[in-house]
């Protein structure tokens, strides 16, 4: 899916009404297909820009286009139908605690199955083998029947991170196709699917191996398909090392768009100005030979 910002300014979703936006006039590009990390110390707009993308705010500046289509100039149909072709992965998955984790994850499917299809497999999952297949790319495999109030916080996150992958290629027909003759349905594979994934801090309760593996994992699934795919990261190296293209973000402004080969340590230090506890994972110089202060003695008198 192509994207085209021109000059959108945004407010983050959870913004009071007299805060001021959270994204400034950004203009950007990015090609169907192509894989771009978006960087940038906390309060930036990163996960501003992915609202945006997601059609989930509308810009209160600016114009949005989607594959040439304005989504807020869309029909509700039309809208809702675009939206079927996005998939928004928020850092903190929002997965239903007593549900089983392969319920969960096949929930990336819903935008392009019928009601009936999607209430009945609340009861008996269609698909379970994708699910568990997904799930093996995160190594969470064996949590396929877990409910998912007795994951950890990164098992959580990988499970989030196994649907977004559902969500980019559905199996089975389209709703109304037919089985080739001699065929089957169940071995059909559909061409529907999520054409933009975006990913909002895929790596944050993951520790280094787990990191690797999840980012592999999903650049690897998105080039499968074909997929556009936008994340932000607070892990530079790997944006770095993982993403082709990286977008820099400093208090709602675009502070770069560049080659991730042409992205310095200077323009990092620039963009973490005030922050480099976040680019080094280390306190600041200034902090980081202050003694620390021991916690009071309290007592009490019975």
């Amino acid at each position: 899916m192509n994207i085209l910002l021109e000059n959108c300014s945004g407010y983050h979703p959870a913004a009071r009404a007299n805060a001021p936006a959270a994204l400034r006039g950004v203009s950007l590009q990015v090609a169907s297909g192509e894989q771009v990390a978006v960087i940038g110390p906390s309060g930036a707009g990163k996960t501003t820009l992915l609202h945006l993308l997601a059609c989930a705010l509308k810009p209160a500046q600016g114009a949005l286009q989607l594959d040439g289509r304005d989504p807020w100039a869309l029909s509700r149909g039309d809208l809702q139908r675009l939206r079927g072709e996005l998939f928004l992965a928020p850092q903190v998955p929002p997965l239903p605690p007593r549900q089983r984790v392969v319920t969960t994850v096949l929930a990336g499917r819903l935008p392009h199955e019928s009601l009936w299809t999607s209430v009945r497999s609340l009861f008996y999952p269609t698909g379970i083998a994708l699910a568990d297949q997904a799930l093996a790319r995160f190594d969470v495999g064996d949590k396929l029947f877990e409910r998912v109030d007795r994951l950890s916080g990164g098992e959580r996150q990988r499970v989030g991170l196994a649907r977004a992958l559902l969500a980019l290629s559905v199996a089975g027909p389209p709703q109304g196709a037919k089985a080739p003759s001699g065929g089957s349905a169940a071995h059909m594979v559909a061409s529907v699917g999520a054409s933009l994934l975006l990913v909002d801090e895929p790596l944050s309760a993951l520790d280094p191996t787990r990191a690797q593996q999840a980012i592999e994992s999903l650049t690897q699934a998105a080039h499968e398909r074909g997929a556009t795919l936008v994340a932000t990261l607070h892990h530079v190296e790997m944006a770095l090392r993982h993403f082709p293209r990286i977008i820099g973000l400093r208090d709602g402004e675009l502070a770069f768009d560049l080659p991730a080969a042409l992205v310095t340590p200077q323009l990092l230090h620039q963009l973490y100005e005030q922050h480099l506890e976040e680019l080094t994972g280390s306190p600041p110089p200034a902090l980081q030979d202050v003694p620390a202060v021991p916690a009071p003695v309290v007592m009490h008198c019975r």
